[in-house]
């Protein structure tokens, strides 16, 4: 099997009718704004090019998590949506309260209405959505009462509203008054449905731990561990820690905030996570976050050894089945940045979004190339690379890079180099690439160009590389200038196409991975645009 095709660990059946997935809870299922993150269905539809024609035949809740279906084919999107209206899908869920539940079966029956972010409930001579949930007991365990409860209608927060209406808010439901938890106990647990082609019916059943933390169901729902031991644990405010950040790097922990103190002074809930694991534990490392990298030496900037044996300099991590070389004593970078690792796999596969793929053998330029992670997927999907850097620490890196993954770096291209004027000289000699990758620090200073800031300058980086781009060729750019908005981030790239006389054919916008999470609290800091240009 070749390199980032496997299916994600969600994904619990798939034919060319259906696909059925375990949703993890902190997960929309569709994304809710343009610039808000991927939902479940917007990441599985452009993952790979067989679910290009992915339909939603029903939505969870974003703290819900559980068993959704999505229609592949036509026959499919007819069969479920009457399926569902005439209420021959059969649902159940089981939640957890810590009140008391006095009745052991019930039936709850309202109208719904909304108000603000909430629904409430209503008698039916009100007027509104009439729902009807079926709940029934069947553990007790100390002050808690696990339940079933089966949707007879299916609206909106409809168990979550009639569970509070009726006394027992569920566990970790903070909207409809339950007790904080870690994540809310309610779960999708059993669906059962007639198959679109032959009419068998077909029953899926996944269990719950409600205990698990939703930040941990969600990596583990798309993280897929015979691929990939790399990707952020713990995403600050998003996963409910403000200012930390946790990042799995093979065995080792990368652990990340903005305090000034020594590392001993990490958290309790992190000291007792890694010390619940076997062994020694993980090799665990921790480095300030800091906006003045450079006024300060790689020694100061680099991570610091916190406990269990110290990494070996340097080691290899594994990212959708490729290798790559990370070390914590070259300065305040690892060797890798998680937050690309979907574009890299985008490169790696060929294809980009549902009816957006790269032709193969393209030829690739990849700036600011860092230590080469795009070249070297671009060049296992069989392209030719250019990898131009200011550095040559870090194209040596890459050569090494090339090296770890059974590739010549001599039938590639590494070029040491400023940006902008080797952009210049390719155009002169009339070169030209199928794909630029433009993935610029948010901050460079040059002595001959001046200062960059890709808040106001990245427009004028793709006008520069649009020399070189071939007819009909892609550009990949991307920033992680947190103070640049989607917005004008992409109206910058139109009009430098525009005014460089060429047009956008095809255009596909990426926020960052889901082990990123896009929330009010931490927004988006990374934006991705795949552009195809005539």
């Amino acid at each position: 099997m070749s390199p980032g095709s496997h299916s994600p660990p969600c994904v619990l059946h798939e034919d060319e009718d259906l696909v059925v997935v375990n949703k993890p809870p902190g997960w929309n299922t569709h994304s809710p704004a343009p610039f808000a993150g991927e939902g479940i269905y917007d990441w599985l539809r452009h993952r790979e090019p067989r679910w290009a024609t992915l339909g939603i035949a029903h939505r969870l809740d974003k703290e819900t998590s559980g068993l959704v279906v999505f229609a592949l084919s036509a026959r499919a999107n007819r069969s479920l949506a009457a399926q569902f209206e005439g209420r021959n899908v059969g649902k159940r869920y089981l939640c957890a309260t810590d009140h008391r539940v006095e009745r052991s079966e019930f039936s709850v029956e309202s109208a719904l209405v909304r108000a603000g972010d909430r629904y409430v409930a209503r008698p039916l001579a009100v007027g509104g959505l009439r729902a009807e949930t079926r709940f029934r007991v069947f553990r007790r365990e100390g002050a808690r009462t696990w339940l079933e409860a089966e949707p007879v209608t299916g609206r909106t927060h409809q168990i979550r509203v009639h569970a509070s209406e009726s006394g027992f808010p569920l566990i970790g439901d903070r909207l409809y008054g339950g007790t904080e938890a870690p994540r809310m106990a309610l779960h999708s647990e059993w669906l059962a449905l007639d198959h679109p082609a032959d009419g068998r019916r077909m029953e899926w059943k996944v269990p719950v731990d409600f205990s698990i933390p939703a930040s941990e169901s969600l990596r583990s729902a798309i993280i897929d561990r015979r691929e990939t031991n790399a990707w952020r644990m713990s995403h600050g405010a998003a996963d409910g820690i403000p200012g930390w950040y946790v990042d799995q790097l093979g065995d080792a922990w990368l652990v990340q905030n903005g305090a000034s103190e020594a590392a001993s002074h990490l958290p309790d809930w992190l000291l007792q996570r890694a010390g619940e694991l076997a062994g020694e534990g993980p090799r665990l490392y921790w480095k300030r976050l800091r906006r003045d990298v450079r006024a300060t030496t790689p020694e100061e900037a680099g991570p610091e050894w916190v406990r269990g044996p110290k990494a070996q300099n340097p080691f290899l991590v594994r990212e959708n089945g490729v290798q790559y070389e990370l070390s914590f004593e070259s300065g305040y970078s690892v060797g890798l940045f998680l937050d690309q690792r979907d574009n890299r796999r985008r490169l790696l596969t060929g294809h980009v979004a549902a009816d957006f793929s790269l032709p193969p053998g393209t030829e690739v330029l990849n700036t600011f190339a860092y230590t080469c992670g795009f070249s070297v997927c671009a060049a296992l999907a069989g392209c030719r690379t250019t990898s131009l850097d200011l550095s040559k620490k870090y194209l040596d890196w890459g050569r090494r890079n090339f090296a770890h993954n059974g590739l010549d770096p001599t039938a590639h291209d590494f070029i040491f180099g400023d940006t902008f004027d080797w952009l210049q000289r390719m155009a002169r000699k009339q070169r030209k690439f199928g794909l630029i990758i433009l993935d610029p620090p948010t901050f460079s200073r040059s002595k001959e160009r001046g200062d960059f800031r890709a808040e106001q300058d990245y427009g004028r980086l793709v006008g520069a590389a649009l020399g070189i781009l071939a007819p009909r060729g892609v550009l990949l750019a991307s920033t992680n200038a947190a103070r640049l908005a989607p917005e004008t981030f992409l109206a910058q790239i139109r009009d430098a196409v525009r005014i460089g006389g060429r047009t956008v054919r095809q255009e596909h916008y990426v926020p960052q991975p889901i082990d990123f999470p896009v929330t009010r609290e931490e927004p988006a800091h990374l934006k991705t645009v795949w552009m195809r240009i005539h």
